[in-house]
């Protein structure tokens, strides 16, 4: 049962997972592009590559022989996901769903027009020219995001044809990797959005958590909460069209499934093939398994019979304010320990940036989950980086 597993991203959301992991006996070697990563503090070995470089992973992959491969950030070469497979080694989900998920354009394309989900207009531009085409198509305002990027960076919202160019640019500054190319997508009048975790396991039945809601700013997470209240009808819709798209792609493992929730029903979003971090609101409790022991235990095919709701629950993040390359300091964690039935996680990255997340603050109960999030952001605001 002991299996060797190489995780490629090593940020808070993989730290959780191989907490997990060695909760399962496994043995775990934690890879990023810097020294120090969370993941790293708590797996058995780490290695530092740019792992847009295609040599370098393949020269990790071959000295490590790993029975898994978990990607747990966009900045990947994907690609060589199906030479790995076709080593015998398993890619979580798949590397398909790998190679798919870490650009949004193969998603999108997937989703809209082979499943045949529900989505916004969009269009794609790799040129400011391109761009200006595109929202003539989806009107203003609209959305434009990098094909490839993380925790929102690089998106913004086009609300005149002034906005277009800063929009462009902003994209470019936010894109990840060496892809330049960017998605527009037209408004969706939304009442609110959810993060769908869905689980496909390689032996039983597709389950699904409660959902999640969250707020954002600068396109990242601030706050989440579950289960957000929603009707049974919009949550149904959300649940097959979550079941069909991680069905076209392939594999067990958890999914982070976003999508839109308007009067009208449920708009297919965004797909991340891994833990989410609205998902972190799962730490409190909220579920008989966190996302990421869900994650664990798909991946090395240990059944999972059911989820649960045990109680609501609520996070909210920590941002630092400054930019440093000094070890982080954290105050304040006294009084935000004083507040009843909550809980923190300090992330132990090493370095600081403003809006970078530092640590997360969570509450839970029987409560309103409203009340729950002011609990939450009481506890967070708490804590200060220093």
């Amino acid at each position: 049962m002991r299996k060797k597993i190489v995780l490629l991203g090593s940020g808070e959301l993989g730290k959780e997972f191989v907490i997990a992991c060695q909760r399962l006996g496994q043995y775990v070697v934690a890879v990023d592009s810097y020294a120090g990563a969370p993941a790293m503090q708590v797996a058995h070995e780490f290695e530092v590559i740019d792992m847009l470089d295609g040599d370098a992973l393949d020269r990790i992959i071959a000295k490590h022989q790993p029975d898994l491969i978990v990607p747990e950030i966009e900045a990947i070469r994907t690609e060589r996901f199906y030479a790995y497979e076709a080593q015998g080694i398993q890619v979580v989900p798949s590397a398909k769903a790998a190679n798919f998920t870490m650009n949004r354009k193969a998603i999108r394309d997937l989703a809209a027009i082979e499943v045949g989900v529900k989505t916004a207009t969009y269009r794609y531009a790799t040129s400011f020219e391109e761009l200006k085409a595109g929202v003539a198509v989806t009107g203003i305002p609209c959305v434009v995001k990098p094909l490839m990027s993380s925790s929102g960076k690089g998106q913004s919202v086009i609300k005149s044809e002034a906005d277009i160019e800063k929009a462009w640019n902003y994209a470019l500054e936010g894109s990840r990797g060496d892809l330049k190319e960017v998605i527009v997508e037209g408004f969706i009048d939304f009442d609110y959005e959810i993060t769908l975790l869905t689980v496909t396991q390689k032996d039983g039945p597709t389950l699904f958590c409660p959902p999640i809601g969250h707020r954002q700013e600068r396109g990242d997470y601030q706050e989440s909460w579950q289960p957000m209240p929603m009707d049974p009808v919009h949550l149904a819709e959300a649940q097959e069209m979550a079941a069909n798209v991680t069905a076209a792609l392939g594999g067990a493992g958890i999914w982070g499934v976003e999508f839109f929730i308007t009067k009208e029903g449920a708009y297919f979003s965004e797909l991340s093939p891994r833990p989410h971090d609205t998902g972190m609101v799962t730490l409190a409790g909220t579920q008989n398994f966190s996302e990421f022991e869900l994650h664990a235990r798909a991946i090395l095919g240990i059944p999972i019979s059911a989820i649960k709701l045990e109680r609501n629950g609520a996070s909210a993040v920590v941002l630092a304010t400054t930019e440093s390359n000094q070890q982080p300091e954290f105050n304040g964690m006294n009084d935000a320990a004083k507040f009843p039935n909550t809980d923190f996680k300090l992330f132990g990255k090493p370095t600081t940036r403003p809006y970078r997340r530092m640590a997360v603050a969570l509450a839970y109960g029987n409560e309103k989950v409203e009340e729950l999030v002011e609990k939450a952001k009481e506890v967070a605001e708490c804590i200060t980086v220093k």
